[in-house]
């Protein structure tokens, strides 16, 4: 069987694998739409890979070059944020949503309003507008299938069970690249050395995140989302070798593992072949290669991300949206050189402290929050 497909994002690093698996096998997927910022020349190149029906740039500025580049292809072309709402609510069998950051929002929730089944790997959907994203799912009869090695393992463990069955959800963090570094060590830290992430090839604001400890607490958030077992349900864990993604307790005892190679190809097959399985081109696992896997608390004093983001979760309403664009301004900041990495941390809390709205109803409600947090944070920067 065929079944059409659209990414959004396709020539992320999301994108990559899921074109890589497509690519793989051409002949169960046709690819109705490909979206990209800027990236017009790898755009161009992959919707003429795979035929794609529609190919859209979200910078308008790119549409010219976009349109030059496909001339004498029968491929659709448009530019601009709106048209890439409007590919999103085209219908199709499935979504992979990787469009990163705020700019992804809009075309999830027109992805979630059509309905269909949704590939979701844009954080902020579920971060910053998580309410408001599950009542349209809700609204649209979509099917979320979370692409996030975490949340995808979680999805994994309690396939066949029932949520009220669940003690207990663990969520694993490799602990980044600054898991042993003491807080002088830390003080000093520079965007390299953040960066720089042991087991996974990820880009430079998602790898800061994972440094800091804040991608396990969003992912917290998201998790929160995305089960609704409760808060006090969730927990984290450091696992430095990423090999255990996230793990499941049952009121039996019986605890539930997905473990994996650290290749989002793993997460994102799971996904395109829901509910079945498919091929990867991804090594197995070698346990008695590994030896060992080793796990440990969560350090707070040290990195008190995960502890911002439960605080955050807890408040509910527009505060996961205030953290979210506190920490991409701070993020931002350090990584040209204007904050110190423990800093980031002490951003993100004052905004919190700082700025309180009401909670979001719309989109344009979450979108309103994130550019006034943005502007808090920024204040912030100025005197840091």
């Amino acid at each position: 069987m065929t079944r059409s497909i659209t990414v959004l994002g396709a020539t992320g690093s999301i994108g990559d694998s899921t074109l890589d698996l497509i690519r793989r096998n051409r002949e169960h997927w046709r690819v109705e739409v490909l979206t990209a910022n800027g990236n017009v020349e790898k755009l161009a190149a992959l919707a003429r890979e795979f035929g794609a029906a529609l190919a859209v740039c979200g910078d308008e500025g790119c549409l010219p070059a976009l349109r030059e580049a496909l001339s004498g292809t029968v491929i659709e072309v448009a530019g601009g944020p709106q048209t890439l709402v409007d590919a999103a609510a085209r219908p199709v069998d499935m979504t992979v949503a990787a469009i990163v950051g705020c700019a992804g929002l809009a075309p999830v929730m027109a992805a979630a309003e059509r309905g269909g089944t949704i590939a979701l790997a844009n954080k902020e959907a579920l971060v910053a507008a998580g309410d408001v994203l599950m009542a349209a799912v809700a609204r649209g009869g979509a099917k979320l299938l979370p692409t996030d090695s975490e949340h995808n393992a979680i999805f994994q463990c309690l396939a066949g069970n029932s949520l009220d069955h669940v003690r207990s959800i663990t969520l694993t963090a490799s602990g980044g690249p600054l898991r042993t570094w003491n807080a002088e060590q830390l003080a000093q830290a520079t965007p390299a050395q953040a960066i720089a992430h042991p087991n996974w090839a990820m880009g430079a604001k998602i790898s800061v995140d994972s440094a800091t400890m804040f991608n396990k607490g969003l992912e917290l958030i998201e998790a929160w989302h995305l089960f609704p077992v409760g808060l006090e349900k969730l927990r984290i864990v450091v696992h430095p070798q990423s090999v255990i993604h996230s793990m499941v307790e049952y009121r039996d005892g019986s605890t539930l593992a997905q473990l994996g190679p650290s290749d989002m190809r793993v997460p994102i097959a799971s996904c395109l072949a829901w509910p079945e399985r498919m091929d990867t081109p991804c090594a197995p696992l070698d346990l008695a290669a590994l030896g060992q896997l080793t796990f440990e608390a969560p350090d707070e004093g040290r990195f008190p991300a995960t502890r911002l983001c439960r605080e955050a979760a807890q408040a509910g309403g527009a505060m996961p949206a205030v953290l979210n664009a506190a920490n991409e301004a701070a993020v931002a900041a350090f990584l040209d050189g204007h904050l110190s990495f423990t800093r980031i941390a002490v951003v993100v809390e004052e905004t919190m402290a700082r700025y309180t709205p009401s909670a979001p109803q719309t989109l344009d409600d979450v979108l309103a929050i994130d550019r006034e947090a943005r502007a808090w944070a920024l204040g912030l920067l100025e005197t840091a």
